[in-house]
């Protein structure tokens, strides 16, 4: 993974400064803090729009966590391909099933900081239900999870309740779902029904 521009300490403060513009302009407000974790895994959801990623991002750079963020190969396309990946950006490729789940948990063994954002859902698209290689990566690499949120009703995004997964996956599934019950993408009618 390439260096994050958020780290860099030239950079860093232009970010911030432009997430701040950028919030106010939209009317949007940021709540919470990065939590003092090393490694985690950060919730970003809803995800129902493009628009859901761009002001999560923005949160992001207002709170100053420097996170990579999992999306799909095709999205890093020329010319955006390098500055997405300075901006925290991995590529996932979905069509290969499972090992994604084992590459994360590799590279956050061989880390000693690192943190990965990643929208359950997996597309901006209905789905029925959240995917759980979030939670598998958490597990597996022995992590928490931190939950991230954009709220449109409330024009509101930020960071909520930090979770170490146990070995129930099913309770640790409901606790996240609950803090996300009140929270509304965009387009509310593209959230899981969970």
């Amino acid at each position: 993974m390439r260096p994050l521009l958020l780290n860099n300490p030239i950079l860093r403060p232009i970010l911030y400064g432009f997430a701040n513009v950028s919030l106010f302009i939209f009317g949007w407000k940021a709540k919470g803090r990065m939590p003092d974790i090393k490694k985690f895994i950060l919730v970003a959801a809803p995800h129902s729009s493009n628009w859901d990623f761009i002001f999560f991002l923005l949160i992001i750079f207002k709170l100053q966590i420097p996170a990579h963020w999992m999306a799909k190969k095709s999205m890093f396309i020329w010319p955006f391909k390098g500055l997405l990946k300075y901006l925290g950006g991995i590529p996932i490729d979905r069509s290969k099933k499972g090992n994604v789940v084992t590459t994360m948990v590799d590279t956050f063994n061989s880390a000693d900081r690192l943190i990965v954002t990643i929208a359950p859902s997996g597309t901006r698209e209905k789905v029925s239900r959240w995917k759980t290689g979030f939670y598998q990566i958490a597990h597996q690499a022995n992590i928490p999870i931190v939950c991230g949120f954009v709220d449109y009703n409330l024009k509101t995004g930020g960071i909520g309740p930090v979770i170490l997964p146990t070995s129930d996956m099913d309770a640790d599934m409901e606790t996240i779902k609950r803090f996300y019950e009140d929270k509304s993408g965009k387009y509310e009618d593209k959230q899981p029904d969970n």
